[in-house]
C-alpha cells in the first residue's frame, strides 16, 4: 500500500509541476483563507495574554473600592447614571483603619497628575509623566515590583520626605547612561530624591505604567492641587477563601463611612480582581469566535476555488485518466491519485498561510506592545481545516474521474 501512496505523490507532484501556474494561485487562494484566520487568532490570543497578564499581576486575592460599579455607563451611552460622590481621604483613612487586619492590606492612593513634565538637570520630558501619591502598601497590592533601589518605607511616609519611585522608562528617556538611585528630578517644581526603579510592566493602549513617579501621600496631598481629589482602595487578602468575607466587610464599613441607610443603594463599587479577569476572557472569547467566523468564510471562498480547479483538471486530463484504466487501474486507485493531489495542494497553501499568519500576528502584536506567543492550537486548527478543505473539495473530482467510462475517456480530445 505504501509503494501505492508514493507512486500517487510522485504523480501529483509531476501533475503540480505541469500545472505550475494554476497551482501556484490555487495555494494562494487556500493561503489567503489560512492566514486570515491564524493571523486574526493570533492577535486575538496576543492581547488576551496581555491583558491577563497586566491584570493577574494584581492577584486572585485582590478588590479595589471606586466610584463607580464596574457595569457604569460613561454619560451619554442613551441611560441615566446617578453621579456618585468622589471617595475622600477622610473616608479612605477610616476605612483603611478600621478594615485593617492580619490578613487584609489596605492601599491609598491618589493620582495627582497624568500629564507631568519631569526634569533632570537640563533635561526634561514630554508632558506624559503620571504622578502618585501612594502608601506602604501600593507597590505590594498594585502588583508591582522594585527592580532597583528601595520601597517607600514608614519614615519617608510620616516625615514627607522629598523621595519617589519612577518607572522604567526614564532610565531609556531622561536618565539614560545615569544610575538613577540617589539623583535628583523635579516634578511642577518640586524636587524628589530617586530611591528605587520599578519593574518594567507590560505596556499596552497607550497607557504609561512604566513612565510613573510615585511619591509620599503626605507630599501629594499638600504640595499639589488637585481640583476634585478621588482616592483609590486596593485591598489584598492573603487568603483567597477570605476574600468573600473581606469583601463583604468591606461593603458594610463603606455603607456605614458613606452613611447609607439600609434600604439606600451603593454609591460605590468594587471591583474584584477575579471579575476582571473574568470580564476579559469573555470578551477575548466573543472576538476569538468573531476571528474563526471570518476565517471560516474566507477559507470556504478557498475551498470553492479548490474544487473548480480540480474539476478543470479532471477534465484536461481525461485522456490520462482513459489510458490508465484501460491498463488495469482500478476505481480506488484513480480516486487516491487526484485526492492525493489536493491533498498536497491544501497542505502546501496552509503551511504557506500560517507562516503568513504568525508573521502578521507577530508583527502587530510587536506593534501594540501585545505579549505574542505562537498559537499552537489555532496551527493545529489550520491544519485540520486545510485537511478538511482537501476532502471537501478533492472528494467529488476524484470520484468523477475514477467514474470515467475507459473508451469515451480514450477518445476524449
Amino acid at each position: 500500500m505504501w509503494i501505492v501512496i508514493s507512486e500517487n505523490i510522485k504523480i501529483a507532484l509531476e501533475a503540480i509541476k505541469g500545472q505550475f501556474l494554476r497551482t501556484v494561485l490555487t495555494v494562494l487562494i487556500i493561503a489567503i483563507g489560512i492566514t486570515a484566520l491564524v493571523g486574526i487568532l493570533s492577535v486575538i490570543t496576543a492581547l488576551r495574554n496581555t491583558l491577563e497578564g497586566n491584570f493577574s499581576t494584581l492577584g486572585a486575592n485582590t478588590f479595589m473600592v471606586t466610584r463607580y460599579e464596574n457595569n457604569y455607563r460613561a454619560e451619554g451611552s442613551g441611560t441615566t447614571q446617578k453621579v456618585h460622590p468622589y471617595l475622600t481621604y477622610r473616608e479612605a483613612e477610616q476605612f483603611k483603619q478600621q478594615l485593617a487586619s492580619p490578613f487584609a492590606k489596605v492601599s491609598i492612593a491618589l493620582n495627582v497628575a497624568t500629564s507631568a513634565e519631569v526634569k533632570y538637570e537640563n533635561k526634561k520630558t514630554d508632558p506624559l509623566a503620571v504622578l502618585m501619591g501612594i502608601d506602604e502598601y501600593y507597590i505590594a497590592n498594585s502588583g508591582l515590583e522594585i527592580a532597583q533601589g528601595r520601597d517607600l518605607n514608614e519614615f519617608d511616609l510620616a516625615n514627607n520626605s522629598r523621595v519617589c519611585l519612577i518607572g522604567s522608562d526614564f532610565q531609556n528617556t531622561l536618565l539614560k547612561e545615569v544610575d538613577p538611585i540617589g539623583k535628583t528630578i523635579s516634578v511642577r517644581g518640586f524636587s524628589f530624591t530617586i530611591v528605587g526603579i520599578l519593574k518594567e510592566q507590560s505596556s499596552s493602549f497607550g497607557n504609561y505604567e512604566n513612565f510613573q513617579v510615585l511619591i509620599p501621600l503626605g507630599i501629594a496631598r499638600n504640595a499639589f492641587v488637585v481640583a476634585q481629589p478621588d482616592y483609590q482602595l486596593k485591598v489584598s487578602v492573603d487568603n483567597k477563601d477570605k476574600l468573600d468575607a473581606v469583601v463583604a466587610d468591606a461593603t458594610l464599613l463603606m455603607r456605614s463611612l458613606r452613611g447609607l441607610a439600609p434600604l439606600q443603594e451603593n454609591n460605590f463599587g468594587i471591583e474584584r480582581s477575579d471579575d476582571l479577569l473574568h470580564r476579559i476572557g469573555n470578551i477575548t472569547n466573543v472576538l476569538t469566535i468573531a476571528g474563526f467566523l471570518i476565517g471560516m468564510i474566507t477559507i470556504l471562498g478557498s475551498s470553492i476555488a479548490l474544487l473548480n480547479i480540480m474539476l478543470v483538471s479532471v477534465t484536461e486530463r481525461t485522456k490520462e485518466i482513459g489510458i490508465r484504466k484501460a491498463l488495469g487501474a482500478q476505481r480506488r486507485f484513480i480516486i487516491l491519485q487526484f485526492f492525493t493531489e489536493t491533498l498536497l495542494i491544501a497542505q502546501i497553501g496552509a503551511v504557506s498561510g500560517i507562516l503568513l499568519g504568525i508573521g502578521i500576528g507577530w508583527g502587530i502584536s510587536k506593534a501594540a506592545h501585545f505579549v505574542f506567543t505562537i498559537p499552537w492550537g489555532v496551527i493545529f486548527i489550520a491544519i485540520g481545516i486545510a485537511l478538511f478543505v482537501a476532502v471537501l473539495s478533492g472528494l467529488y473530482p476524484a470520484v468523477k474521474a475514477s467514474k470515467l467510462d475507459p473508451v469515451e475517456a480514450l477518445r476524449y480530445e
